[in-house]
């Protein structure tokens, strides 16, 4: 994670499902650092307003694209003249596109052929000739479902009397530790403490083991039940590396 991939997160609106967004950014966080964050939509039509909240969370600009005739689908092509825009300015290395239209095959090809990563996140509903466009794609149900993670333990009561920002109301900090562990995890299921920390603040900026009362990121996760923390000797770094893993994991 020591050289992070800037990426474009340009959002399709029209079809995207407002209430996957928090799961959407998150998996983002996995792959890479969210340099641009741009939604598109028409935003004058009553439906949208729900997405304001949302979008102030997680500092995405939203781009107006007007609906000139029914039936035709503009946040399209504002959506690909921005992508190319964004390609020629060398600002990022990679592009997270969120949609479920194959109307953006060609762009998702287009930029793989100028050297761009290229993730694609929609519904599974969305057809075969996008997805396959796409270095990766990742289906919007499973984040959903990926959501809430196997049941184990509560946490800790020192961890439980505090609260915090960093805690999302509908994701524990227990939670974004769980998934996060996951999201890292080698074949037995471990992940590197500095990589664990970074990824947590990655997606959640305000993430602060000393919200909870700890100075150090390991302390705060050995309070907590259902993880295990693994102290390792490196002789190569002459110290000590700490790894982390769920206690429910399979591996």
């Amino acid at each position: 994670m020591e050289s992070e991939l800037r990426l474009a997160v340009l959002i399709d609106a029209d079809n995207a499902p407002r209430t996957a967004l928090r799961e959407i950014m998150a998996e983002v966080a996995v792959y890479g650092s969210a340099t641009i964050k741009r939604i598109y939509g028409d935003w004058t039509a009553p439906n949208m307003g729900s997405w304001k909240p949302l979008l102030l969370e997680h500092a995405i600009t939203p781009f107006q694209q007007y609906s000139y005739t029914t039936g035709k689908n503009a946040t399209d092509s504002a959506m690909i003249i921005d992508a190319m825009d964004i390609l020629y300015s060398g600002n990022c290395g990679g592009f997270v596109l969120v949609s479920s239209d194959s109307d953006f095959t060609r762009l998702a090809t287009r930029l793989r052929e100028a050297g761009m990563k290229v993730y694609g996140m929609g519904e599974k509903k969305t057809p075969k000739p996008f997805i396959v466009a796409c270095d990766k794609f990742v289906y919007i149900e499973s984040l959903k479902a990926a959501e809430k993670p196997e049941p184990s333990a509560p946490a800790g009561k020192s961890a439980k009397k505090k609260t915090s920002p960093a805690e999302s109301p509908a994701l524990t900090v227990q939670e974004l530790i769980a998934q996060s562990v996951e999201d890292l995890a080698d074949e037995d299921g471990y992940a590197y403490l500095g990589d664990l920390g970074t990824l947590l603040i990655k997606k959640q900026p305000d993430f602060d083991s000393r919200n909870y009362g700890y100075a150090k990121l390991s302390k705060f996760i050995a309070a907590l039940d259902g993880f295990e923390i693994d102290e390792r000797h490196n002789a190569k770094y002459q110290g000590t590396q700490v790894f982390v893993r769920n206690r429910n994991s399979k591996s």
